[in-house]
């Protein structure tokens, strides 16, 4: 990190302003020499009215924001020149930076410093790249609480705890002659270890609600051919984006849309219909149905009122038997022919997506089933990215293997070994320990100027 990176920090495109961010030891001497003013003596957190030149060209008439090291995001000197939103302007700034010592930024790798450099730690990192892809109030609610550290406490909570546990250990071993100190017993730690155990399985249950609010509700609606599958897509989207026909077989591959409840995403995908076919095409859509219930958030099994059940919806209905499901009776505007004594399910509404009769009561239920009204009281203090979520579920799987360990009477300085593992793999959840490895995947997949 001796050099010196150059970036553009805004949407490329015509716009009103476009910002180039430069960052770096020799960031305000590489700016002056490409302005029309002398900054290097400049006060930090100032702003400078001039000109972009090149020799004596004019290129762009702009705005310099001094910001010196260490009171900046990434803790070296950084300046942001604001210039006209014009891509040419904007590239001819950047080109001049580069050639007269910036490099070009990598994708995240202001962040990356700001990391680093010891500004962030690396849940708040994730956080400031979920706030610039938030596209509703809870997520982006999520995001700040990431980014002003709430989320990074959860952590060092257990962590601190896990050091407690381990320097009660470390004392009795090395200086078990003293009479003064607490003696540690497997029957102590384990006590410890089952609290431990119950924070951590508390933080993994209330993050689920933290992916459902940064990536929604993925929604499969399934069914029979002519069910109402399309219809019931159609409805959701206010917009006609499924062909609805009375031909059997009519959607033969997915179709997908998004809609929005209290701030939640639901991202639905219309299915063909399941059924037996000789059809090669259709079968290959078929297919694809079955596939997409085993990583469904949710589905939506759509069963004919005025058919009785066969063969097909009873396999149906055993499919998404232990999944989040709601079971839609449609076409109740027909005569009853269903036997509803046949379904166990408690989630079951009555619709006809003819008349829309019923089909409010839908988002009702989505919204009862995973408890959506609950999210409006919530802190929104959750773990929300898969990478976090994986290390935390493997910490608490090397509890239980210690819980079992301590109940076996297994000696203590092995069961320290474990701990210490543990107190290490939640560390990089934070980036407290981490693997360059690691690091370099993560910032790569930021915005170029971020």
């Amino acid at each position: 990190m001796e050099d010196t990176i150059a970036a553009i920090a805004t949407a490329q495109g015509v716009g009103a302003i476009s910002i180039i961010r430069v960052s770096g030891g020799d960031a305000i001497e590489i700016v002056n020499k490409i302005f029309d003013k002398n900054i290097l003596k400049a006060a930090s957190h100032t702003i400078h009215y001039g000109h972009i030149v090149n020799n004596t060209q004019i290129i762009d008439e702009v705005l310099i924001s001094i910001m010196r090291s260490p009171k900046t995001f990434t803790k070296e000197d950084v300046v942001e020149i604001n210039c006209h939103g014009g891509i040419a302007t904007t590239k001819k700034v950047l080109e001049l930076l580069y050639i007269n010592g910036c490099r070009q930024a990598e994708p995240g790798e202001f962040t990356k410093r700001a990391f680093l450099n010891g500004r962030i730690d690396l849940t708040q990192a994730e956080g400031t790249m979920d706030l610039i892809s938030s596209k509703t109030e809870k997520s982006r609610t999520l995001a700040i609480n990431e980014l002003n550290g709430n989320v990074s406490s959860l952590i060092h909570n257990l962590r601190e705890q896990l050091v407690s546990i381990l320097a009660n250990i470390a004392v009795n071993i090395d200086y078990p002659e003293y009479d003064d100190i607490e003696q540690i017993t497997g029957k102590k730690i384990l006590l410890q270890m089952n609290q431990l155990k119950q924070d951590i399985q508390k933080i993994i249950k209330e993050s689920e609600n933290g992916k459902i609010i940064k990536e929604g509700i993925n929604t499969v609606i399934i069914g029979k051919p002519n069910v109402g599958k399309s219809s019931l897509l159609n409805y959701l989207l206010e917009e006609d984006k499924a062909i609805v026909t009375d031909i059997a077989g009519t959607t033969r591959d997915i179709v997908e849309g998004t809609i929005n409840i209290d701030g939640i995403f639901l991202n639905i995908i219309d299915t063909a219909g399941i059924r037996k076919t000789d059809n090669v095409i259709e079968t290959i859509g078929i297919n694809k149905s079955i596939n997409l219930i085993k990583s469904a958030d949710l589905i939506l099994l759509i069963l004919n009122n005025n058919e009785k059940l066969d063969k097909e919806d009873i396999e149906l209905l055993s499919k998404i038997k232990n999944k989040n499901h709601i079971i839609i009776i449609n076409k109740i505007d027909l005569p009853q022919k269903i036997d509803i004594k046949q379904i166990d399910s408690k989630n079951i509404i009555y619709m006809s997506l003819k008349t829309e009769e019923g089909a409010t009561s839908l988002k009702e239920k989505i919204k009862e089933l995973f408890q959506l009204e609950k999210l409006e009281t919530s802190d929104l203090t959750y773990l929300t990215n898969a990478r976090s979520l994986a290390i935390l579920k493997k910490s608490l799987s090397s509890m239980k293997k210690i819980e079992k360990a301590l109940e076996e009477n297994q000696p203590i300085d092995m069961i320290e070994i474990d701990i210490k593992t543990i107190w290490n793999d939640l560390g990089e959840i934070t980036g407290e320990t981490y693997q360059d490895e690691l690091i370099d995947n993560l910032f790569s997949r930021f915005c170029l100027g971020k």
